[in-house]
């Protein structure tokens, strides 16, 4: 049965202070989960503390794709997309519930400067792509449109200089349910985890950290963790964790960048599959238009920020530039701020470093005209038997950098990851992005299996990260829609509709089925239907739901993608909260205040008014 819950965080809290941690991880993101579901499933005694909810912080806040990174084929960084499509593939066969196949468009013009790909070009990188992602001769190869098809299927973008179109295999993702069913599996595998805990100093011996001080931010108690290895996971936080020693001085690891992203109703932009374009602004970024549960969302923006970390805001400034960028590509949306029906915000956790990101046109560096040209005949010539692999690898192993050194822009930071021990024995796990989230951690566990073998005489034996299936994935990754439509006929028999039980087999994977007997066995809650009520008594139950905003953003699409749903179920999720919790009436009108602010800054409601 399943238990992860309100009372598992209290008993974790407890067992955290009365025993010696092998591993205590500072930070429930995607870094965090990561690290945890593999160190507990190896065996190794695992604690993880959040601040916030899981996945608030960041890691719920991205363009949620498991992206491919074509755009590194732009300037030939082969190395990048091979490692990249290798991890989607992974994290698809471990989450087949989650990241779902869905080809993304690739709009090309003949009036847009240098930064977009050409037919010719774009076809070969969506090949070598292709070849890469191990694609080739599937129903999800690549190929191209001309102009009159590219409008056919997206007859709001524009026309002038429209050339055709680029056609491959990308993933839609949900970010933070899957963090969540990574901190799930892990706590399934005896780690000790706790959102709302905040780590607020390190404990130490003989100068060396050995443990934390952490506050509950529920209770207000302190308490005290000790552990051998402490890492940190903490993402745009990394150097504030850091500097909790306040023993040495600390050289800063990050420079965080904002990104934002809007949300519109369908009807208003009709988007029939994720596209991606250049913003036509001549400054290195490039844009998605992702359509998502009869919406279209759009984003993202790429600039360095030094604000509050927990509640980085969209501004005006980021609302006029997606909305100019949106209105160029597509004329007849005339999209206004009063179309929006949410929005986003959040900060990447990009080291300082100097390459290239992996949502925006920042990159390594533009190649010269000279080896952009050298590439392509090499490769043309390669396809044709008229040159060797050898021949390839030697002009891309000498390729010209056009950009010369410059000022980098927040799209050209690194989203490269680093892992290092400090000499006060902080293990810090920094940067990267959530395709490569396992392969990250995988490379954090050997650093601590190391030191816990040559330290402390404790060998472990790591699990194969690349077939351990987090909470909901245990079924065959080749059976995702034959495993929905079995399992939702489990749903139909315990009440719910056809629609809300593909729905739930569909969003849960094999936690579907948890959901469905819950709904066989309750009474819905007054005003929710059996399948909301269902999900949000396995939210409680099972996923550590504290706080109605924890459900309605991080565990559900509420907020986001089914904003005309909401004020309908606003009022009884929180009534429903409330009973199971045991609320006093002054907690409840708490908990109302601080959802009804979260979907205020959702909404952009400051922003509108000033707008009227």
């Amino acid at each position: 049965m399943i238990n992860f819950s309100k009372e598992t965080r209290q008993k974790s809290i407890d067992q955290m202070q009365a025993e010696t941690l092998d591993l205590l991880i500072i930070g429930g993101g995607i870094s965090g989960a990561g690290v945890a579901i593999q160190a507990a499933a190896s065996g190794i005694k695992t604690g993880l503390l959040e601040m916030q909810d899981f996945a608030e912080g960041t890691s719920s806040r991205s363009t949620k794709l498991v992206h491919g990174g074509i755009r590194y084929l732009k300037t030939f960084d082969v190395e990048v997309v091979s490692d990249t499509v290798k991890e989607r593939a992974i994290v698809q066969q471990i989450a087949p519930h989650i990241p779902k196949p869905d080809p993304m468009l690739l709009p090309i013009y003949d009036d847009e400067g240098p930064t977009t790909f050409d037919m010719f070009s774009v076809k070969i990188a969506m090949d070598l792509y292709d070849q890469l992602a191990g694609v080739k001769g599937t129903k999800y190869e690549n190929y191209t449109l001309t102009a009159k098809e590219v409008l056919e299927r997206e007859p709001y973008i524009k026309k002038e200089g429209l050339k055709g179109a680029g056609v491959y295999l990308d993933f839609r993702n949900n970010d933070a349910r899957l963090v969540i069913e990574n901190i799930k599996k892990a706590a399934e595998d005896g780690a000790y985890i706790a959102s709302k805990v905040k780590v607020v100093g390190f404990l130490y011996e003989d100068g060396k950290i050995n443990g934390v001080k952490a506050r509950d931010l529920l209770s207000g108690q302190t308490f005290e963790v000790h552990a051998k290895v402490v890492i940190n996971t903490s993402g745009p936080w990394v150097d504030k964790i850091r500097n909790l020693n306040y023993t040495r001085a600390v050289i800063p690891h990050m420079r965080p960048t904002k990104g934002v992203h809007l949300v519109v109703d369908a009807k208003k932009l009709p988007v029939p599959q994720p596209t991606y374009f250049d913003t036509q602004k001549h400054d290195g970024r490039m844009v998605f238009a992702i359509p998502r549960e009869d919406k279209t969302y759009f984003g993202t923006t790429d600039t360095d920020y030094q604000g509050d970390y927990t509640d980085p805001k969209v501004t005006q400034e980021d609302v006029d530039y997606l909305l100019e960028v949106i209105n160029k590509r597509y004329p007849d949306a005339n999209l206004t701020i009063n179309d929006i029906e949410s929005s986003w915000a959040g900060l990447r956790p990009l080291l300082l470093g100097n390459s290239g990101s992996d949502y925006n046109g920042g990159d390594n560096g533009s190649l010269s005209d000279t080896s952009f040209d050298k590439v392509l005949n090499i490769i043309s010539a390669y396809k044709q038997d008229q040159a060797s692999r050898g021949d390839v690898e030697d002009v891309l192993n000498h390729l010209e950098n056009s950009r010369g050194e410059k000022e980098l822009s927040p799209s050209q930071i690194s989203r490269g990851s680093a892992l290092e021990r400090e000499s006060d024995n902080l293990v810090t796990l920094a940067g990267g992005k959530i395709t490569d989230y396992r392969k990250m951690a995988e490379g954090a566990l050997e650093l601590i299996k190391n030191i816990l073998s040559d330290e402390f005489d404790q060998t472990y034996e790591a699990i194969n990260s690349k077939e351990y299936a987090v909470s909901g994935g245990e079924f065959d990754p080749a059976k995702v829609s034959e495993t929905v439509e079995a399992n939702a006929k489990l749903g139909v028999v315990a009440g719910l509709t056809e629609a809300e039980a593909t729905y739930i087999a569909d969003f849960y994977g094999m936690n579907a089925l948890i959901i469905f007997e819950m709904a066989k066995e309750m009474s819905p809650y007054v005003d929710l239907t059996l399948a909301e009520s269902a999900m949000l008594r396995y939210a409680m139950a099972g996923e550590m739901t504290l706080t109605p905003s924890d459900y309605l953003m991080r565990r559900t699409n509420h907020i986001l993608f089914q904003r005309d749903r909401l004020d309908a179920i606003k009022h009884p999720v929180v009534d429903a909260m409330a009973a199971y919790y045991d609320w006093s009436q002054d907690e409840k009108a708490e908990q109302l205040v601080e959802l009804n602010q979260v979907i205020n800054a959702s909404d952009l409601k400051d922003l509108k008014v000033g707008a009227n």
